[in-house]
């Protein structure tokens, strides 16, 4: 029963027509740089907003430009953009681009920048190394790299998918429906990371983040109602369920990227890099847990195997304690509806 509200809550958020709004925890900072004629730039600043005000980092362009800093900001509903053009006298190359205060946060920002006529390129700045200077001759590398760490960090720093992922290993105990639900839930959320960062596929962003918190408690439903006698769903069907939900949480990593920002001329790249970094990510967590269960099992055997089991007080606990978090980032996420 409790399965079943939980499927139907999903499927009537998921057909909520809502107004947009930021839901994410992943909010860099996007410098963009585009040539106009002569020695002219249109410079596009976007700086993330924090408990509604704009995050205290501000670009700094060359001291050859002849506006260093950004006009007034304009909220967009998920950051705070500027927009001008400035004239730099001998042009980008050699010269330094600084993203001041961002050494006090947490932030990264992403700066793309093209040479005259030179294909666009992408350089990540974080808090320590808040600048740096454009070289003559650069590399779509620095796309690769840039978001490949940006996808990594994303599902580190996502811990609602982590939490997903987890609840996956708990439920499914052999080794080849586990391999098959996990590449399930790659290949679906890489599909509707696709679709909905190209824009085939438009859902607003506080309903996705809601239903993902939603697909955590119908996951943490089945830890405590698993037993010996009673497989749940996602044991019978592992694949078909991790598909199906890897398609939403697709959605949410896709709004995280969409907040980012793609380059123009290297979408595709940045694409793939991004779910490189997301795919590398998952992978390091997974290696981690595995790593965990196998010194728990090592350690006190026993013991290990009866709290572990369906209906032991360990899986108990976890399905309880993952249950409570998800309900709260529900009903969090229900607030900015």
């Amino acid at each position: 029963m409790i399965r079943l509200i939980l499927l139907g809550l999903m499927l009537a958020f998921l057909g909520t027509p809502v107004p947009s709004a930021h839901a994410h925890a992943l909010e860099p900072g996007y410098l963009e740089l585009e040539p106009l004629e002569a020695e002219n730039w249109r410079v596009t600043w976007r700086k993330p907003a924090v408990s509604g005000q704009p995050m205290s980092i501000e670009a700094v362009l060359p001291e050859n430009c002849a506006y260093q800093r950004p006009p007034s900001t304009q909220f967009d509903g998920y950051a705070y953009i500027s927009r001008w053009t400035t004239e730099c006298v001998g042009g980008l190359t050699g010269n330094e681009i600084t993203i001041e205060g961002l050494e006090n946060t947490n932030t990264d920002v992403l700066v793309r920048y093209t040479l005259d006529s030179e294909t666009g390129q992408t350089m990540r700045l974080t808090a320590r190394t808040p600048s740096f200077v454009i070289p003559a001759t650069p590399s779509t590398f620095g796309v690769f790299t840039s978001y490949v760490a940006l996808g990594v960090e994303h599902i580190l720093g996502g811990i609602d998918h982590l939490v997903f992922v987890l609840a996956l290993l708990l439920l499914i105990r052999n080794w080849r429906p586990l391999v098959a639900a996990i590449t399930a839930f790659t290949v679906a959320h890489s599909i509707s990371l696709v679709a909905a960062t190209l824009g085939w596929v438009t859902l607003p962003a506080p309903p996705v983040e809601a239903v993902i918190a939603l697909s955590i408690m119908f996951l943490a439903s089945e830890l405590v109602q698993q037993s010996k006698d009673h497989q749940t769903l996602t044991v019978r069907y592992p694949w078909a369920v991790a598909f199906a939900f890897g398609l939403l949480h697709g959605l949410g990593f896709a709004g995280a990227l969409v907040e980012i920002g793609l380059p123009e001329g290297d979408i595709p790249l940045a694409l793939f890099s991004f779910n490189v970094g997301v795919e590398i990510g998952q992978l390091m967590f997974i290696t981690v847990v595995l790593l965990l269960g196998y010194l728990l099992l090592r350690l006190a055997p026993k013991n290990a195997r009866k709290a572990l089991q369906p209906q032991g007080v360990a899986l108990i606990t976890i399905g309880y304690g993952i249950g409570g978090v998800a309900a709260f980032w529900f009903v969090q996420r229900l607030a900015l509806f």
